[in-house]
């Protein structure tokens, strides 16, 4: 045994391959981790694109039903099913809009951030009837690679390392 393992360990054929392999190999598993994080991020959006449309629906359709802040958050978060610590996570904005004088919101969403004591509601108004309203909800995660590559990018600009991720919906109240 100690011949043949002697003879494997003085065996130069294959070492450029070696080589290769360890110049290539980080590229390979960086693509796939890179891909991996990508296609968890599109999932994340997309549920959270879902649970946004699916409330927005039930807002718009009962006027007269006073929603609260709280049970609108449930609503989103029940309706996108899956994403973690979702009303934790979630923040929302919702404002009555001027569509002749149309000013859209501000250009950064008010994410909540675990690290730091809650700010207070920004912009939250049920609207009346035949009212533009806009609804932006914010939901921050953890990357599932919050070390390296896409995951490292999501978490860059947050002192707790999470990623985040903006949904916006426009309906018009609809008369009672």
């Amino acid at each position: 045994m100690k011949k043949h393992l002697r003879r494997f360990r003085d065996e130069e054929k294959g070492a450029i391959y070696v080589i290769e392999f360890a110049i290539l190999a980080p590229v390979l598993f960086g693509s796939f981790f890179f891909g991996f994080e990508l296609s968890m991020h599109s999932i994340r959006q997309m549920q959270l694109d879902r649970g946004l449309e699916v409330s927005t629906r039930e807002v718009r359709l009962n006027t007269g039903m006073d929603f609260t802040h709280e049970a609108l958050k449930y609503a989103i978060c029940a309706n996108a099913g899956g994403l973690e610590d979702c009303e934790d996570n979630l923040r929302l904005e919702m404002v009555p809009m001027n569509p002749r004088s149309f000013t859209g919101l501000e250009a950064t969403a008010d994410c909540s951030d675990v690290s730091l004591d809650v700010s207070p509601l920004r912009g939250w108004s049920l609207g009346e009837q035949h009212e533009l309203m806009l609804l932006r909800a914010c939901y921050r995660f953890n990357p599932v690679f919050g070390s390296i590559g896409l995951g490292k990018l999501f978490g860059e600009n947050t002192t707790d390392g999470k990623g985040k991720m903006v949904s916006i919906s426009a309906f018009v109240q609809e008369p009672r």
